[in-house]
């Protein structure tokens, strides 16, 4: 579905069912270099088990239009607008690594929008090496394939993959040097950046009231859950689920993923 915001054209899936404001609403927020594809399983369920999914493009990524946000900030405020152009009052944000943060910034700059938080993979500060950094910004095609290799735990993936013969890896590669065609402006760069610089994690933490959910891949490389100790004692309510993948946990395990969000969304 394609809406104004700020100005631009910009892109969220349903899921595949017609998008409709009044039902409860769920919002996935992709991580850097990524777009909405890296949640398919997860929407489609949503969506046809009684959510209203928006599954968004971030500005630069995807089908959005508009140049990357250059900081979670504005990645926050343009959330909230794009809830405002889709008609959407309140909903659960689910976002994942850089996504994430920009949820967690849009709780506290909206407090009475976000109805239930999902923080997939995340940590604070999340901080990004300066050889990553320098590789994302001389060497694009390098930093892809070393994120690759720290995002997942294994090779050789397991049955949960969606089919014989597909390569978790191999696709998540092929969907970041698709971003990089689409936006040749060091798009990967801009996202670490932005993710390295955050700085208002913690203060944004401290003033969540609503339920979260923290969900970690017990192999994550990039966001390993001994990392998370300043967000889950900020956010000490806070229900922690872990499953047995790496930093694309949604690829790597998505029916557990799946299991974990859909419980917490439905409270069951």
């Amino acid at each position: 579905m394609i809406v104004t915001v700020q100005d631009q054209a910009a892109y969220f899936y349903t899921g595949g069912k017609a998008f409709d404001p009044a039902r409860p609403s769920a919002i996935f927020i992709h991580g850097a270099q990524n777009d909405h594809s890296v949640w398919a399983l997860q929407t489609r369920y949503f969506a046809h088990h009684g959510f209203n999914v928006l599954a968004l493009d971030l500005p630069g990524h995807g089908r959005s239009q508009g140049a990357a946000k250059q900081s979670v900030e504005d990645m926050a405020d343009w959330v909230l607008a794009l809830m405002d152009a889709a008609g959407v009052d309140k909903a659960m944000m689910i976002g994942h690594s850089m996504g994430s943060l920009i949820a967690l910034e849009a709780s506290q700059r909206a407090p009475d929008r976000v109805t239930r938080m999902a923080l997939v993979g995340t940590t604070y500060p999340m901080k990004v090496s300066d050889a990553l950094l320098a590789s994302a910004r001389d060497d694009e095609q390098a930093a892809i394939d070393m994120v690759n290799i720290f995002s997942h735990s294994s090779m050789a993936q397991k049955p949960s993959c969606p089919g014989p013969g597909f390569s978790t890896m191999g696709g998540a590669r092929r969907l970041m040097q698709r971003m990089s065609q689409r936006n040749p402006a060091q798009l990967f760069f801009t996202d670490f950046y932005a993710c390295n610089a955050y700085a208002n994690g913690e203060q944004a933490a401290q003033a969540v009231r609503c339920p979260v959910l923290f969900l970690f891949g017990s192999l994550d490389m990039m966001t390993p859950p001994r990392s998370t100790k300043t967000l889950t004692a900020a956010i000490s309510h806070g229900k922690v689920v872990q499953v047995a993948a790496g930093h694309q946990m949604m690829a790597e395990q998505p029916d557990a993923v799946l299991d974990a969000l859909f419980a917490f969304a439905t409270g069951s």
